[in-house]
């Protein structure tokens, strides 16, 4: 969001599984490699505010190591992107209930490089079975962020971001669904959003940075 069904049990906040709900399977194979998003990319499907009841059309796509989220539209209750362009992360909400500011925001210094060495310590959850039409055999990891993370012990921690991700068993750069869930899901009161693929294939996709993010000249 402004920074992610079908049968099953629906997931409570930060946990999984998912929409088109994962079963585990038995017989697991050594741990694979961790995620990896693509240099290019496109894919459509949903992305889901299950708390406020709110479903909306959903593109991700990726060129040249760039990439971009968009989720809802004008016609729609919300409407976001996220961008990773030129070494920046913008995100700007155009729409969503209750906010009446929608500045762009940005974090230099970060592109394709800085989240796949993020995804690289993501811990292996286990294969699993997204139950949707049709069926994906997927690999179900999870990532987050939590401060502090060292010492172990009694401390007080806060979990500022937490992500479940599910990628095709046999590819791990095609992302077929992701839960988003922490700090950078403030607008939703329960803090998680999902966004779930319907398709994702390795081909060029279009990034373009909205005029609002552009720097002033």
């Amino acid at each position: 969001m402004a920074a992610p069904p079908s049968a099953g049990a629906e997931p409570r906040t930060g946990t999984a599984p998912s929409y088109g709900a994962a079963t585990a399977r038995q017989g697991a194979s050594p741990t694979p490699p961790p995620p990896r998003l693509p240099r290019d990319f496109r894919g459509k499907g949903k992305w889901i505010v299950r708390d406020l009841g709110i479903t909306v059309p959903f593109t991700w796509e990726g060129r040249g190591g760039d990439s971009q989220m968009t989720a809802g539209g004008p016609g729609y209750p919300i409407w976001f992107t996220n961008l990773i362009y030129h070494d920046t992360l913008y995100t700007l909400t155009y729409k969503w209930p209750g906010l009446n500011e929608h500045p762009c925001s940005r974090i230099p210094g970060f592109n394709l490089e800085s989240l796949n060495q993020g995804l690289e310590k993501a811990r292996y959850v286990g294969p699993e079975t997204l139950r949707r039409t049709p069926q994906r055999r997927v690999n179900h990891w999870r990532v987050g962020v939590v401060l502090p993370e060292l010492p172990p012990g009694n401390y007080p921690r806060l979990p500022l971001a937490l992500g479940d991700i599910y990628v095709d068993e046999a590819n791990r750069g095609t992302f077929w669904q992701v839960l988003q869930f922490g700090v950078q899901n403030l607008y939703d009161p329960e803090l998680d959003e999902w966004l779930v693929m319907d398709t994702f294939e390795h081909r060029p996709g279009t990034v373009t940075l909205p005029q609002r993010c552009e720097p002033p000249r």
